[in-house]
């Protein structure tokens, strides 16, 4: 009798820690840029299109990097791509802190914006090999868990993105925010250099087929389609509200104490004071501390709760990681019109609200991505969605937000970003008719290599 290959790699746990574990540092690093960009700005005199115009440079950076590297991620190891990668961008983020050294100079923002895009690069990397790998080491069934532990350092990293910036701005200045997250980023880098790539018995299925006949290929599949452009929608609208949220409420809770008079006096340069400056920082540490905590807990319990809901109807709806992410997504848009024009402390009720929907459907449609393309051009289907949620999502919207801002209000900005949550739910309650599907035929692909396997042992 032949024994069946087992379920999953002996090191799969691991490696999903150190993926975690790396995922998580990646989003530290993307948010202490939104956390800092306040001070940042004020010390190279940016606009507020300007300071959004550093978020579009590491996001296209990483958009248009990611079907490069994930296309060489299916041919070469993926281990080395992620090392690589890690040890790329946390060297660039501390570049970042190091441009602050230029400020008030002719080069000083070509400095700042050429670490970003290093930076992009780097992730560019990282992003297409870690979720292929993770299908890699665990079957179908057992996906939807591992893909959300590993995407809860979403909210998780974002928030201490958040905390870390606004504890390192108010105690040693802005750029320190970005050199804490070199050495560990160095050191995750050389684990990952001696991982090793699950099943080494098996040879790696490699597409033949060119990327633009993949990428074709992939659009093909209507869930796959159809997720993507839900994801798009949904980018487009937490990319930006999650880069401006710092200075919007900041600036809110200012109004609120009575302080922003004093503030407009001293950006007119009618009132200087250092007082002022102290209370900017103080005030934007509270802001990034509490709103880092929410994203904490909301984050967390709704990546689970997202997850566990859609893995318990998947049985009995066979698009269910669609209906409960179209579903979420739709209840986190009258959140967000409630943040903008409650009161505080209740805006930060309307904002945990905002985050747990927003949040909801990270297991379940990035699983479903997994789930209905082939081990052959899964790294290269996570490339091709990174590439259109960025391009067409919060590559756009922070400077979109940024100028609207600056013509009318944030109300208004933060209106027009948000009616993309709306598109969102329709998107994905049209896909779910699809999910089943296609998901039914990529498991019939990889049923049929596992036993061709089983029986050649």
């Amino acid at each position: 009798m032949h024994e069946q290959p087992a379920p999953f790699h002996r090191d799969a746990k691991r490696a999903v820690a150190l993926l975690l574990t790396i995922n998580l540092f990646n989003y530290i690093d993307r948010q202490i840029l939104s956390a800092v960009s306040d001070p940042l700005g004020a010390e190279f005199h940016l606009s507020d299109a300007q300071t959004g115009l550093l978020s579009t440079a590491f996001l296209y950076a990483y958009m248009v990097g990611a079907p490069i590297l994930g296309r060489l991620a299916e041919r070469v190891s993926r281990w080395w791509i992620i090392a690589g990668s890690v040890a790329v961008w946390s060297i660039a983020s501390g570049l970042t802190g190091f441009a602050g050294n230029f400020a008030g100079l002719s080069c000083g923002f070509a400095v700042l914006l050429a670490s970003r895009v290093i930076v992009g690069v780097g992730e560019a990397g990282y992003g297409p090999a870690a979720p292929a790998l993770i299908s890699d080491y665990f079957p179908i069934e057992k996906r939807g868990k591992i893909m959300a532990l590993f995407y809860v350092a979403i909210p998780v990293g974002s928030a201490l993105g958040y905390v870390i910036g606004g504890q390192m701005n108010a105690r040693f200045g802005w750029r320190w925010a970005f050199y804490s997250v070199v050495l560990p980023g160095l050191a995750l880098a050389v684990l990952s250099w001696f991982m090793r790539e699950p099943h080494p018995h098996r040879v790696r299925a490699v597409s033949t087929g060119s990327l633009r006949a993949d990428a074709r290929a992939l659009l093909r599949i209507p869930s796959y389609l159809l997720n993507t452009a839900a994801m798009t929608a949904m980018t487009f609208a937490i990319g930006g509200i999650a880069f401006w949220i710092p200075k919007y409420m900041q600036q809110r809770l200012a109004e609120q104490r009575g302080l922003w008079p004093m503030w407009v006096l001293d950006q007119m340069q009618l009132l200087r004071s250092p007082h002022i400056e102290t209370q900017k920082k103080e005030l934007l540490n509270e802001v990034n501390t509490k709103f880092g905590i929410i994203v904490v807990i909301a984050g967390i319990l709704s990546t689970v709760a997202g997850t566990w809901l859609g893995e318990k109807l998947r049985p009995r709806f066979s698009g269910a990681y669609f209906s409960v992410s179209g579903i979420a997504i739709a209840l986190a848009f009258p959140c967000t019109l409630a943040m903008l024009h409650l009161p505080f402390p209740y805006a930060w009720a309307a904002v945990f609200g905002a985050v747990f929907f927003l949040f909801f459907n990270t297991g379940p449609a990035n699983t479903a991505l997994a789930n209905v393309t082939s081990p052959a051009m899964r790294a290269t289907a996570f490339a091709i969605n990174i590439f259109f949620i960025h391009a067409l999502g919060d590559a756009i919207s922070p400077p979109l937000i940024g100028l609207v801002k600056d013509k009318t209000s944030w109300d208004t900005a933060f209106n027009l970003v948000s009616l993309m949550m709306v598109l969102a739910s329709a998107l994905w309650f049209i896909a779910a008719r699809y999910l089943g599907a296609d998901t039914a035929a990529v498991e019939k692909i990889e049923s049929a290599r596992d036993t061709e396997e089983a029986k050649a042992v």
